[in-house]
């Protein structure tokens, strides 16, 4: 087993944890106000896929930081133009996603939200 193989699956496990405790009633919602789950399709694959993301909401737009990006791969998947995204808030919300990577080497991607 590989390092990175070994960091994958402790990250799927982390987040299956992270998405359990989103859904309790007492932390739950201190839990959502700053992790929330994002679904896209993957560029490559063409395969649905959900993972909660730290967010920070202004208004209809959405800014996720992204920790560590050089070891994600998930957001390179709006590079550029960018790609649709919908993130679960108190409902679903659609949007469209860009990322940045600035010259520090930090990523952000910013989902500007569809009208509710």
């Amino acid at each position: 087993m590989t390092l990175g193989g070994s960091m994958l699956r402790l990250a799927g496990a982390f987040n299956s944890v992270v998405m359990a405790a989103a859904g309790l009633p007492v932390i739950g919602s201190r839990i959502r106000s700053f992790i929330a789950p994002i679904t896209y399709i993957g560029r490559r694959s063409g395969r649905t896929i959900t993972l909660p993301v730290g967010y920070r909401l202004s208004g209809d737009t959405v800014t996720i930081r992204v920790g560590m990006p050089d070891q994600k791969t998930w957001w390179r998947n709006f590079l550029g133009e960018g790609a649709p995204m919908s993130i679960q808030l108190e409902e679903k919300r659609t949007g469209h996603a860009v990322a940045h990577r600035d010259e520090r080497g930090r990523v952000e991607v910013v989902l500007q939200l569809d009208p509710a």
